[in-house]
């Protein structure tokens, strides 16, 4: 681990012309559905054993430096490079708002569904990471001619700690990823004790209202298992799990409703979002947000008489540790009494 890796000291300043012309080769030769010798290959022939390590992910093993520098991280990766305490060099998630101020100076790669091939290898990363999501699949060879790519396994977001750690392994810091773990159910195991007996009296629905729909976020979506580990129950409408999700409306983490079944997303507490992948779209889902609030529908919602509704950021659908710990503070801010409440309960 103490030896710096050949990409490490060399990519940034002495990278010789001959290697960058090899990979423009391959890139060139991979989107015409040749297969040139890969910069994994690459890697073994100009590394000794000791600079570099077999990783197992979703597309099989991959050779990987021991200390990566030049990171590139696709969709949904960047929650978890970042809380592990390396700063990648590009991301396809630079436009997510609550990782906004930690992403300044990290390099856009293009669209988070669409990688620029280009802009990444003109960024010479000695590794890429992402998720084995079909838009990432269908490019892992292009994507391997440029680095060696690992991609985790991952079905639906709720898979998030999984992710972390095959992502962690391959960054060489586990011991690290475990560490975030054990503070995570920690802080858990503290909001379990302030919350007392009402933690099992209260029923937490989530909901997210798009331009043209209305969602509730089920079990194993990224804030369900939040809220399972938080020992927090939700109203039978949204306690499905990936499987049953799937198989009722083939969307393993939320669940679309009409505005005839909106007693569906009431509970005795709600959090609500919208969120755009773009401003129009923001926007267009505040403006669906404040017509349903206009809705009589909506104010015979308990949680809406009780004053119960509580509007939160999108990390709430985030994929990383950085957004679980940001949904934490939200549990703790709403739903733990305040001081102030607790004597007057006294």
């Amino acid at each position: 681990m103490s030896r710096p890796s050949y990409w490490a000291a060399k990519s940034r300043r002495l990278l010789k012309p001959a290697l960058v012309a090899i990979l423009m080769i391959a890139v060139v030769a991979a989107c015409s559905g040749k297969t040139p010798q890969s910069r994994e290959a690459i890697l073994s022939n100009s590394q000794s054993a000791a600079d570099v390590r077999a990783i197992t992910h979703a597309m099989g093993e991959t050779r990987v430096p021991v200390n990566p520098q030049r990171v590139v991280a696709l969709l949904g990766s960047l929650d978890n490079i970042l809380a592990l305490g390396v700063n990648p060099i590009g991301s396809a998630d630079v436009v997510k708002p609550y990782l906004e101020d930690r992403a300044k100076g990290i390099e856009s790669v293009g669209n988070d569904l669409e990688p620029n091939l280009e802009t990444i290898l003109a960024l010479k990363p000695d590794m890429i990471l992402g998720l084995a999501l079909a838009s990432e699949v269908s490019i892992y060879g292009k994507l391997s001619q440029i680095a060696p790519t690992v991609l985790a396994p991952s079905e639906h977001s709720g898979e998030w700690k999984e992710v972390l750690m095959k992502q962690a392994e391959a960054l060489g810091k586990t011991e690290k990823a475990e560490q975030m773990m054990t503070d995570y159910y920690t802080r858990l195991e503290k909001f379990k004790a302030q919350m007392g007996d009402r933690l099992n009296q209260i029923q937490v629905s989530v909901v997210r209202v798009y331009p043209e729909s209305i969602n509730l976020y089920l079990k194993d979506s990224f804030c369900g298992t939040v809220l399972q580990d938080a020992g927090l129950s939700r109203p039978p409408s949204q306690d499905l799990d990936a499987a049953a999700a799937k198989f009722i409306s083939g969307n393993s983490i939320q669940l679309s409703i009409s505005k005839e079944l909106l007693e569906q997303a009431d509970g005795d507490v709600i959090f609500l979002w919208t969120t755009g992948s773009n401003q129009e779209i923001a926007q267009q889902a505040k403006t669906a947000l404040a017509r349903l609030k206009a809705d009589p529908l909506w104010s015979q919602l308990k949680a809406v008489k009780q004053g119960k509704v509580y509007e939160v950021p999108g990390y709430w659908i985030g994929d990383g540790p950085l957004a679980a710990n940001a949904v934490i503070d939200d549990l703790f801010k709403y739903l733990v009494p305040s001081e102030e409440q607790q004597l007057d309960k006294e």
